[in-house]
């Protein structure tokens, strides 16, 4: 037994030794790394299997077939024509221009326009509007969710694809592996027996083991007819309508825009499904990307981020957007666990005036992740900033609304897992009006929230504030 642990310990010594030097991550998670290595060696090792290992662009297939270049040129043109200073996009204040070029330099985000913007704040009404757009389609459906459940809106979603793709449209439909780890083997039969395709993203070894438990594709996405488009923060399944008793109502937000806007969401779903669907590749078709002479619109970006890129695009875009606010920050997250910059950020907004607001969940899906953003929240109390627990059911919107101009809105959450982890996807929106009915939402679920202090922080039993700090020191190693 001796020799088998010091095998272990000098593969957690080697394994060490490569988060240090050659591994890229943060100084505070390879450090969590190490001191896990080494202080439990045998369990530290197969966590490490599980949680830390960085994902290799070799472990997801290279996009095939994918080539869209009228997309990369408009992209390119766009970036172009901002370095020199001839960009003169309709509808946009100078005051985001830096913003939309790091998005455009640094991410397949040109600047385009959304012809409408709907927000939904509710689940029964985000669905029935997709239920009715998915009914209205004539050529295409391409759906991505990080959950799809074996429920009632999950079988009745499945229902009505099946129909459309015995009706003769494509439909193609894109799960997180790990998220829809509850679907049955035989989900999917009567969808595939009428024509439909599905794919899972990074699937599971030997049906149960999956080695990328950290890596997972979060995005929330639906193109139709590639007019329309969705994204946000519902998934697929009961508790995002109301129907599970133990969270109660589920607030959450999400979009639906028209316009050129939706070729970058069709655009991310090209590359996503080539990279997960080896056996039905998409191939470029001017159907999937219609012409339109749109001139007009809310000006928006589509913003994604992943383990492979080397820089936190969606957590920059936040970073500016917070640095830009000259009046107010409204933001929501279930999940408040994020690094040094984000804190810095807020805190230096609200010392510097800016009235800066954050809303939390009261309720906890997750115990120790909830008791860790509690933590960090309390942190800001003292520099200023508003701290909100919402109690009308469970919070899971990912958004942030500066000055009532612009915001954002999309699957990442205000978290080091959504930055540097997880495959997101948010919207960047330099909209006025569409940005002073999300800042009215945002004042709406205020009046169903508590304002949290420092004495309600002081009252707490010493076991849940001793939890609050192990989960706060911990959660680097996510």
């Amino acid at each position: 037994m001796s020799t088998i642990s010091n095998i272990f310990i000098f593969i957690n010594l080697v394994l060490a030794f490569f988060i240090l030097f050659f591994e890229r991550k943060t100084a505070s998670s390879a450090w969590a790394w190490i001191l896990v290595l080494f202080f439990i060696p045998i369990l530290g090792f197969v966590l490490y299997w599980l949680f830390g290992k960085p994902l290799r662009r070799s472990r997801l297939n290279r996009p095939i077939a994918y080539e869209n270049r009228d997309f990369m040129d408009w992209k390119d043109r766009q970036l172009s024509e901002m370095k020199s200073g001839s960009f003169q996009p309709p509808a946009l204040e100078e005051k985001w221009m830096d913003i939309v070029q790091m998005n455009a330099a640094r991410t397949d985000a040109p600047l385009s326009m959304a012809s409408d913007i709907q927000i939904f704040n509710d689940g029964k009404r985000k669905f029935n509007a997709l239920f009715a757009d998915i009914r209205a389609a004539e050529k295409h459906i391409h759906l991505q969710y990080f959950i799809l459940n074996d429920d009632a809106l999950g079988r009745e979603l499945m229902s009505l694809l099946t129909e459309k793709a015995d009706q003769g449209v494509k439909v193609l439909f894109l799960y997180d592996d790990l998220g829809s780890s509850s679907l049955p083997k035989h989900f999917f039969d009567a969808f595939h027996g009428a024509g439909g395709k599905s794919a899972a993203f990074l699937p599971a070894m030997l049906t149960s083991i999956n080695p990328r438990l950290n890596h997972r594709n979060h995005r929330k996405l639906a193109v139709i007819d590639g007019r329309i488009g969705y994204t946000g923060g519902f998934n697929v399944g009961d508790e995002y309508i109301g129907k599970k008793e133990e969270f109660g109502y589920w607030r959450d937000t999400h979009l639906r825009i028209t316009g050129e806007a939706v070729h970058s969401l069709q655009n991310r779903f090209f590359i996503d499904w080539n990279q997960a669907a080896e056996k039905y590749p998409m191939k470029y078709a001017e159907t999937y990307f219609p012409k339109t002479e749109q001139r007009s619109g809310a000006p928006l970006q589509m913003v994604a981020s992943g383990p492979l890129e080397t820089h936190e695009d969606i957590k920059n875009g936040y970073l500016k957007m917070i640095h830009h606010a000259r009046e107010s920050i409204y933001l929501q997250t279930p999940y408040f666990l994020p690094d040094k910059s984000i804190m810095d950020a807020l805190r230096t907004a609200a010392l510097g005036g800016v009235d800066v607001q954050l809303m939390i969940p009261h309720l906890a899906d997750h115990l120790f992740v909830h008791s860790a953003t509690l933590s960090f929240a309390r942190e800001l109390l003292e520099d200023g900033v508003k701290v909100y627990s919402y109690k009308n059911g469970f919070l899971h919107a990912k958004t942030l609304v500066v000055d009532g101009q612009a915001f954002s809105i999309g699957s990442a959450n205000m978290d080091v897992r959504s930055f540097a982890l997880n495959f997101e996807l948010n919207a960047f929106v330099y909209d006025a009006q569409s940005a002073q009915e999300m800042a009215g939402l945002f004042l709406q679920d205020r009046k169903l929230s508590a304002e949290l202090t420092e004495e309600d922080f002081r009252k707490q039993h010493w076991f849940e504030k001793a939890k609050q700090d192990i989960a706060k020191l911990v959660s680097p190693i996510l």
